[in-house]
């Protein structure tokens, strides 16, 4: 019956609505039912488990220097490269742990003001466009005179000023696995975190390249001290989820052109 009563154009308008509502309904139950499972439960950690088994970690590969023949010292009691007779205990091997002291304090401020101005104008002579004006006024008396179509004059201006104060602080410790030992002897270390007060989870993530020799004493290195350092701080759980929008605004922000 609606093939029969129903341009094809309506039809397809039709089906295609019928379609999208689907497809958002389905998206919204999902939604939904896993809201409502997570209802009265604390948000879950992630379990122990090897960094290097991760699927988002990757091994690291850096530039590395010509290799160097090992010197012996035949009856000496110091070890090329050692910075004690006794044994080092801070982290050297793959396994081992280290301790990593975040203490970023990041400002800066920026002041930009742009001013711009532009005008020109044009205009012709009267007995320019004399002849030929007489003319086309003869077949066409309501068409304006020819000098004042090519005569303009226009002007622009521009203005704009922009401010940026950011003033950040962080201050961490946390405890990194060493996942790696590059071949001029720095490590790669991977260190994870995570904490849950009540129903947020909040997780600390770390990751660089380090040296050995910048390893205090008592096993701890600062964070300006690691090389390609990556640094996370975030969370999950009810206050994230209120902070973030809903599943159906962040579909409208996407979909919607303005």
């Amino acid at each position: 019956m609606m093939s029969r009563f129903c341009p094809r154009p309506f039809r397809r308008i039709v089906f295609a609505g019928v379609f999208f509502a689907g497809v958002f309904a389905s998206v919204l139950t999902q939604a939904g039912c896993a809201g409502l499972a997570r209802v009265g439960e604390t948000p879950p950690l992630s379990p122990i488990q090897d960094p290097t088994t991760r699927k988002d970690y990757r091994k690291v590969e850096m530039p590395m220097p010509a290799p160097q023949k090992l010197q012996r010292n035949p009856n000496s009691l110091w070890r090329s490269g050692s910075r004690a007779f006794f044994k080092d205990l801070r982290a050297t091997r793959v396994g081992d742990i280290v301790t990593v002291l975040i203490d970023v304090q990041d400002s800066a401020e920026l002041n930009n003001a742009t001013q711009r101005t532009r005008s020109s104008s044009k205009e012709t002579e009267n007995g320019a466009l004399g002849a030929l004006d007489s003319t086309v006024r003869t077949f066409f008396p309501l068409v304006p005179p020819l000098n004042d179509l090519f005569d303009g004059a226009s002007q622009s201006a521009t203005q704009g000023s922009g401010t940026i104060s950011r003033d950040e602080r962080i201050t961490m410790r946390v405890a990194a696995v060493v996942t790696q030992t590059l071949p001029n002897g720095n490590l790669v270390v991977y260190g994870r975190q995570e904490l849950r007060v009540n129903f947020e989870v909040r997780v600390l993530h770390v990751a660089g390249v380090l040296r050995p020799q910048d390893i205090a004493n008592n096993n701890t290195i600062a964070f300006d001290q690691i090389a390609e350092a990556r640094v996370a701080y975030g969370g999950r759980g009810t206050l994230s989820n209120l902070q973030q929008p809903k599943i159906g605004t962040q579909i409208a922000d996407v979909l919607l052109p303005f």
